[in-house]
């Protein structure tokens, strides 16, 4: 017997209902599937089985693909198996150079009155874009006519509804500058709770909406000065990587920049894309 028929026990997820599970879940958000995510699935698909009233796997199963359950437990099916790992100021030389090189250059070649235009694709809880948010609004004070929007999406609801409320534990803000915090983040008024909050004016700079990556298409601008797409390619395979990074570049303006995660590649993709510092690309 395999490692992976071992896992697939009788009081489990049964091989044919792990199977059509790891197909819809990565056909409707790019997500694989292996073999060796059956314990991760099981655990966390058990909310979904108290939330539904279903006894077992099976019946939650019979439910989503024979009962029409998919067309009510999608939204929560798949908040419930996404990786929501984030940080603030994480891979913190993106944010060196989107400071010290990206944004005086794109503020040099700005032309005419519409602001900047950020979009934070995979925010998970809200960490990416509210480090950007910080970020542009330290650059006001040596650009005082400078303005932005953020556009944060994930197809993941509970984390946008985190994000949206801005408070986090007290933990989470040790990467953050002591400057940065004592201007942008709020201690809660009960020491006790180690939760901190954003501030509002920070709050305000992020507007956040739920996308799909795998939808065909974005209802987004298509003359973005910069995206960040980092930590979520890894979890496609290379077919879904170079659909979605090609709709990515239709939606970033000539001379516009793609910041992807550490670990992330270009290797054997062909995209109007030029290497300007570790892994971030300028659309050419």
């Amino acid at each position: 017997m395999s490692a992976a028929s071992a896992l697939l026990g009788s009081d489990g997820l049964a091989r044919r209902d792990y199977e059509r599970l790891g197909r819809f879940i990565q056909e409707y958000s790019g997500i694989k599937m292996p073999p060796n995510k059956v314990t991760m699935l099981e655990g966390r698909l058990r909310r979904r089985l108290r939330a539904t009233g279903h006894a077992s796997f099976a019946d939650y199963c019979r439910y989503l693909f024979e009962q029409d359950g998919l067309e009510n437990e999608t939204v929560h099916l798949i908040d419930a198996v996404t990786t929501n790992k984030t940080e603030f100021f994480r891979e913190p030389d993106h944010f060196r150079l989107l400071q010290q090189k990206i944004l005086p250059t794109l503020v040099a070649e700005k032309h005419g009155t519409r602001p900047l235009k950020f979009w934070s694709s995979a925010s998970s809880t809200g960490a990416e874009p509210y480090t950007l948010a910080m970020i542009l609004a330290e650059a006001r004070s040596q650009y005082p006519s400078l303005r932005t929007t953020i556009l944060a999406t994930d197809i993941c609801t509970e984390v946008l509804q985190t994000a949206v409320l801005g408070i986090y534990p007290e933990a989470m803000m040790a990467p953050v500058p002591a400057a940065l915090r004592q201007r942008y983040v709020l201690r809660a008024k009960d020491p006790r709770s180690g939760l901190v909050r954003i501030a509002p004016e920070l709050r305000s700079q992020v507007q956040y909406a739920r996308l799909n990556l795998m939808d065909t298409t974005y209802p987004i601008d298509h003359d973005l000065d910069v995206i960040f797409c980092r930590n979520i390619l890894i979890y496609f395979d290379k077919q879904t990587q170079a659909a979605v990074l090609t709709r990515l570049c239709d939606h970033l303006r000539p001379g516009g920049y793609l910041f992807m995660g550490h670990s992330e590649t270009l290797a054997g993709f062909t995209l109007p894309l030029q290497l300007v510092g570790p892994t971030v690309f300028r659309r050419l």
